[in-house]
């Protein structure tokens, strides 16, 4: 879960990607539901981004790796950017709202106007008539990329979407079945047509996914007129076993003596409350003691890395470890300070997306670059994207 959390680092992001959630305009925009997954979580990505400025800017701008990286896929694979953002440029989004004088709107327009990628950038724009109704803060709903980023299913994450808008008040009211398909994505579909496949197919995996993977729980209930199924609407409760999904996790830990110490040495508030979440005060506080009172330590963090992975103290020793280990991890966290937090953050999406096995996923997201499970996975991978970062030290150990 602390995994989680850490993905955007808010408080070193910038502007609206600091807040980490989307306004999403409510039941007055629709737009159709054909999008992919990847598409989906492309589209929250860049309207978060443009926020600030969706008025004021006629484009947009976002590093083209950030942008990969925020969405989960590898940054190298240009093509498929390319061909999410050719889906947004395609898609349609259709209004139909009452104007501030109670005068009907109708109005119809592309997701996105245009985008390009030119010098590892990405540049964007929406139309301005798109741009007033998405920046219109009477109706919104708070998509959180913290949370858009556990769903694996697209039909899951729409209907998370169009539900989690209605968490306040319990319910999302009733949907025609037609209204519901183009939601879902599946409208044109003779198949869907038949309500025993839609509920099979789409509407149960995606209720499961939901109830399983977010901070609301689903409830469907259906109308029907004669035999045929008319009307469907979700109950929606908050799931009390993943609300903490909705807060920053480790906000006790900043009360701590001990992480006081943490972040007065210099380490990032994230990494002083993985440091306390994986060790515990006593042992943090130890190897604290022990790491002040070296002489001659060019980072003290990373020493301090160094000494809480290998077990290092509290016995004092004439010269820094000469463990080859410890070292690497030491200059892996040099390399890793010196990078910007969004670079950080593409860095740990890009080397999590290469592991497939659920307990070093885990091991990775509890611990980070210190996770011992992916140690010599985490050295080959510091040492191809900094070739040269270990080339005096002898070949012995695990790595990391």
């Amino acid at each position: 879960m602390t995994g989680e959390m850490d993905d955007i680092p808010r408080d070193q992001l910038s502007g609206a990607l600091r807040r980490g959630a989307v306004k999403k305009h409510v039941a007055a925009i629709h737009v159709s539901g054909k999008l992919t997954l990847l598409q989906r979580k492309l589209s929250n990505v860049l309207l978060l981004n443009a926020y600030d400025t969706l008025t004021s800017r006629a484009s947009h701008q976002i590093d083209a790796r950030t942008l990969c990286l925020m969405i989960g896929y590898n940054s190298n694979d240009i093509d498929t950017l390319k061909q999410s953002l050719r889906g947004l440029v395609e898609t349609v989004a259709e209004w139909d709202m009452l104007d501030e004088k109670g005068r009907q709107e109708w109005g119809v327009s592309s997701l996105l106007s245009y985008a390009k990628l030119k010098g590892g950038v990405c540049e964007y724009a929406y139309s301005p008539a798109l741009a007033e109704k998405l920046h219109d803060p009477k109706v919104f709903a708070l998509i959180n990329l913290n949370m858009q980023r556990r769903f694996t299913s697209g039909h899951a994450l729409a209907l998370y979407e169009n539900c989690y808008r209605f968490v306040r008040t319990g319910s999302t009211g009733w949907w025609e079945l037609e209204l519901f398909r183009r939601l879902m994505g599946v409208d044109g579909s003779a198949y869907y047509e038949v309500f025993k496949q839609l509920n099979a197919k789409i509407i149960k995996p995606a209720v499961a996914e939901v109830n399983k993977t977010s901070n609301i729980i689903l409830s469907p209930e259906t109308k029907k007129q004669g035999r045929a199924v008319t009307h469907i609407r979700f109950l929606i409760r908050e799931n009390p076993q993943l609300a903490i999904l909705d807060i920053d996790d480790g906000e006790g830990a900043r009360h701590g003596e001990v992480y006081a110490r943490l972040r007065a040495l210099g380490a990032s508030d994230r990494l002083a409350r993985q440091w306390l979440g994986a060790h515990g005060e006593d042992q943090v506080r130890a190897r604290l003691d022990y790491v002040e009172g070296r002489k001659n330590v060019v980072s003290k963090v990373g020493y301090l890395s160094a000494a809480l992975e290998g077990g290092y103290g509290p016995e004092p020793a004439a010269t820094e470890p000469a463990n080859p280990q410890a070292e690497r991890l030491r200059r892996i966290l040099e390399v890793i300070k010196a990078r910007t937090p969004t670079q950080r953050d593409a860095d740990k999406r890009l080397f999590l997306s290469q592991l497939t096995e659920g307990g070093a996923r885990l091991d990775f997201e509890r611990h980070g670059w210190m996770s011992p499970l992916n140690a010599a996975r985490i050295r080959a991978f510091w040492e191809e994207m900094s070739p040269g970062l270990f080339a005096d030290l002898p070949e012995g150990g695990a790595g990391g």
